[in-house]
């Protein structure tokens, strides 16, 4: 595991490159763009193990952070739509050189399989695959559930819970958050979200595509099948797993969910 910066110098980013250890004959590497805020904190550990897993079995891997997220520089202010897909085009761009010869996949979770869909749209990039796990595809029901689950963070916090914020949670239930979970929502990322819906994130023919979603999850099922209405190559598949997005409901353990592991190397290489 090599810890690197890369990007442009007015816009540096920070990832781990995990090599394969035994390169395959027809090389692998995978782009992982994670999760946005709490969701990217609660899966850091589960795509750590995914990418060892996945070097271990001769398939190259890259992990960074967003800028202005986790480990990479920048105020989380700064966050916008547009500038992480940008991120994307650099992290391609620096697992291309790490893995001259390899077919890259992207595999994007949350809001990272969204920028992930984002970027590939604009043609930049030559990913061979994209899997899209759980994307994020209508951004104001996305707002909405931010904002509860960080009104129930809050309750859970605090051992008398302040009726106030479920009122005003019932009250103004469009309103946009200017923090969830701990992450700063600036008013530009907050707007990019409000716009965000099925209609404006269309499909390209460039990329073979896996979508995995929880059955429950209906806008994802909703947007797979219109992109196959328009013939585009997109597989669709449900994927149940323990994992919570916004909770880690065993803080305390180490292990992650094997079944949820397998299922991903799978979508890479089917």
């Amino acid at each position: 595991m090599t810890p690197l910066m890369f990007g442009p110098a007015s816009r540096q980013v920070f990832g781990f490159f995990h090599a394969a250890e035994t390169p395959r004959e027809r090389p692998v590497a995978v782009l992982i763009c994670p999760p946005f805020g709490a969701e990217g904190l609660r899966t850091h550990r589960f795509f750590k193990v995914l990418a060892e897993r996945l070097s271990r079995t001769g398939v190259s891997a890259l992990r960074f952070d967003f800028h202005g997220a986790g480990d990479s520089p920048g105020d989380e202010q700064e966050g916008d739509l547009d500038g992480w897909r940008r991120d994307v085009y650099a992290a391609h761009a620096e697992l291309r050189r790490l893995a001259p010869a390899a077919r890259i996949v992207w595999l994007g979770a949350r809001l990272g399989a969204t920028l992930a869909l984002m970027a590939a749209r604009h043609g930049r990039c030559d990913p061979e695959r994209l899997v899209l796990w759980e994307p994020v595809v209508e951004g104001r029901g996305y707002l909405r559930f931010l904002r509860e689950q960080h009104v129930k963070a809050l309750d859970a916090t605090f051992c008398i819970p302040d009726r106030g914020w479920r009122k005003l949670l019932a009250r103004e239930p469009g309103a946009v958050p200017t923090e969830a979970l701990g992450t700063a929502i600036s008013p530009l990322l907050g707007s990019q979200l409000q716009a965000l819906d099925i209609d404006a994130l269309p499909l390209t023919a460039l990329h073979d595509t896996v979508v995995l979603a929880d059955p429950a999850d209906e806008p994802a099922a909703r947007w797979a099948a219109a992109q196959q209405l328009r013939n585009m190559p997109l597989r669709f598949g449900y994927f149940e797993h323990p994992l919570v997005w916004t909770s880690d409901p065993y803080p305390n353990s180490a292990m992650v969910p094997a079944e949820a592991l397998q299922r991903l190397q799978g979508a890479i290489h089917d």
